[in-house]
């Protein structure tokens, strides 16, 4: 996980749910590349295609609510993105997300599609390069941060587990 972010802006609506962001047909597979494919398929065609490597989701309220499926957060780390910025994000989307180390950041700010964002997880600072304008958000607790440096959840427990041996 990188601690410094930094790529284009792809907006988004309130309530977009885990069904958009990866149709449940193709959970036959937890691939991230093959679910890369697919991603948005249905509410947004050209994204799969058009996403490059760092771009950056910026969400309203309640992103990826729905299904608890994990698909949707390694569908979009599959696809590239670094990191979903959103107004607030359904809790179990939430928590898929750094157990998976892919940092789900909560903050309301003004962007438009295609703007260049830079994001400091440490410092808990977005800023819009296209407007200059910089955005605080709560930097996550030093146990989530510590969680996503060493890879995720499972990780984590593995290098824990193999402390206690």
């Amino acid at each position: 996980m990188k601690e410094v972010m930094r790529g284009k802006a792809w907006k988004f609506p309130d309530n977009v749910d885990t069904d958009q962001i990866i149709p449940a047909v193709y959970l036959v597979t937890g691939d991230p590349g093959e679910l890369s494919k697919h991603v948005f398929e249905k509410f947004r065609p050209e994204f799969a295609r058009k996403i490059e490597v760092g771009d950056i989701i910026v969400g309203g309220k309640n992103f990826g609510y729905g299904s608890s499926r994990e698909h949707a957060v390694r569908a979009l780390m599959g696809a590239g993105v670094s990191c979903v910025i959103a107004k607030s994000f359904a809790r179990i989307f939430y928590r898929n997300s750094i157990n998976l180390c892919f940092p789900p950041i909560e903050c309301d700010m003004d962007v438009k599609e295609g703007d260049l964002l830079e994001v400091e997880l440490a410092k808990g600072v977005i800023r819009n390069l296209a407007n200059g304008r910089n955005y605080p958000f709560t930097p996550f607790s030093p146990f989530a941060l510590s969680m996503m440096k060493k890879g995720g959840l499972m990780r984590y427990v593995e290098e824990v587990l193999s402390c206690t041996k």
